[in-house]
């Protein structure tokens, strides 16, 4: 399997040389630059399977680089800051950053959120056997296990590899309520099971997505209050 691909997106050198060189010594391929703008300028060239992502940057800010990004890119992002304002870490996520991490880490910490993230974006080996994976439907939604596609009255609706991982976890327990932590430990790892701010952030996308292309705004993921939640199976009218 080839080397994974991390593109750093830092304004300080001493960032970008510490982090880079770390990343490398554990066998990632890095790729860094200083702006959203040269970010944008190589990105097709760079090809990379995750993006670090500062926030305070001269010009384009972090959060105006991803959501640009997001016009045209799945691509998973952590975003690095400085600042600990929790209304920084909702934005962010709001944005679609699929993790949030606050300077200054510990190169295991970072080291952890990569794998977590890099994991949970690559096919498991039962999902590749796609012929074999279920098209799973509830009312005009439509999810395909297989190649991890969704759909709204044959629409097509893309999701972030976070988003996705939920909406295929509610699918595959569908009509049951899956806990918070369950759901928390699955799509981001163990040591997020406390963070229901992630799973909440979340959820909210997915229903966003998902209404736009409703014109009945038919609730597909009902919230159980201090549970969890739950995709209901709808009879395609």
């Amino acid at each position: 399997m080839r080397n994974q691909k991390i593109c750093i997106v830092d304004d300080e050198p001493k960032i970008l040389r510490f982090i880079a060189a770390n990343l490398k010594s554990i066998g990632y391929e890095v790729n860094t630059v200083s702006s959203g703008e040269e970010l944008f300028e190589k990105f097709d060239l760079i090809s990379p399977d995750l993006i670090l992502l500062d926030i305070m940057m001269p010009g384009h800010d972090g959060f105006y680089v991803l959501e640009e990004l997001r016009k045209f890119s799945n691509v998973p992002v952590i975003m690095l800051t400085a600042r600990s304002n929790p209304q920084d870490k909702v934005q962010g996520l709001n944005v679609g950053a699929d993790d949030y991490l606050t300077k200054p880490f510990s190169l295991d910490e970072l080291f952890a959120r990569v794998n977590a993230v890099l994991r949970r974006t690559q096919p498991s080996l039962a999902n590749q056997q796609m012929t074999q994976s279920p098209i799973i439907k509830t009312g005009k939604l439509a999810i395909d296990i297989g190649s991890k596609r969704c759909w709204i009255n044959n629409e097509e609706f893309k999701l972030t590899f976070t988003e996705y991982s939920i909406l295929e976890l509610l699918a595959l327990n569908l009509d049951k309520v899956v806990q918070h932590e369950t759901i928390l430990s699955e799509v981001w790892g163990p040591q997020y099971r406390d963070d229901v701010e992630y799973l909440r952030v979340g959820i909210a996308r997915i229903r966003r997505k998902i209404n736009e292309l409703l014109q009945n705004k038919e609730e597909y993921i009902i919230t159980y209050p201090g549970l969890g939640y739950m995709l209901r199976s709808i009879s395609h009218s």
